[in-house]
């Protein structure tokens, strides 16, 4: 379902991008990109375009906030402590995956800041709603609602690593087996912090 989510809202929001737009519109997307690019030249193919790094942000925030969402509903205990180590691997990598993404778009600084301020407090305030959710009372509508966030979390990460991420990132010929290495590597690391006994 979140795969579907992220899907329909970046196609929405790219088709609302590449109609047909009249003299204002096409004045209005000209400053908007001069804010985001500070008068950078235009991007360059196989560069993330302002719109798609503003997608980006947008799928990683609704992803993150879900993550937390359903980080916030589990009972403690340890499973809540490994998800939490999980998370907290995942989150550090995705943080740093994320600035190369922007800065690659040549985005301002300012924009890359502000994009990694809201991608970092997704996953807070998510476990905050999820926590006073927890404290309300359990029961059956509880564990729906865990259940559907997680479900939405795993299909916005799976939109963004798959169709944003991966074949950016593996498209090229230069490095191609440390890059797959180096993916594999970050799933067995992320794999093997679900087995820890706390």
């Amino acid at each position: 379902l979140g795969f579907l989510l992220v899907l329909v809202l970046e196609h929405a929001a790219l088709a609302l991008h590449d109609r047909p737009a009249g003299a204002e519109e096409e004045e209005d997307e000209e400053a908007t990109a001069a804010l985001l690019t500070a008068g950078d030249p235009p991007t360059p193919p196989g560069r993330p375009s302002p719109l798609r790094a503003g997608l980006l942000v947008l799928a990683l925030v609704l992803h993150g906030a879900l993550e937390g969402l359903a980080l916030g509903l589990q009972e403690p205990g340890g499973a809540a402590l490994r998800l939490c180590l999980a998370l907290l691997l995942h989150k550090g990598l995705v943080a740093f995956s994320l600035a190369l993404q922007l800065l690659r778009g040549r985005l301002r600084r300012l924009a890359v800041a502000a994009s990694l301020l809201l991608f970092s407090a997704a996953s807070p305030l998510g476990a905050a709603v999820g926590a006073a959710v927890e404290a309300a009372g359990g029961g059956p509508r509880q564990r729906l609602g865990r259940s559907v966030a997680e479900g939405l979390a795993a299909g916005a990460f799976l939109y963004v690593t798959l169709l944003e991420v991966l074949p950016r990132e593996l498209g090229g010929a230069r490095l191609r087996v440390p890059k797959v290495l180096a993916l594999l590597g970050g799933f067995a690391l992320v794999t093997a912090t679900l087995f820890i006994r706390v």
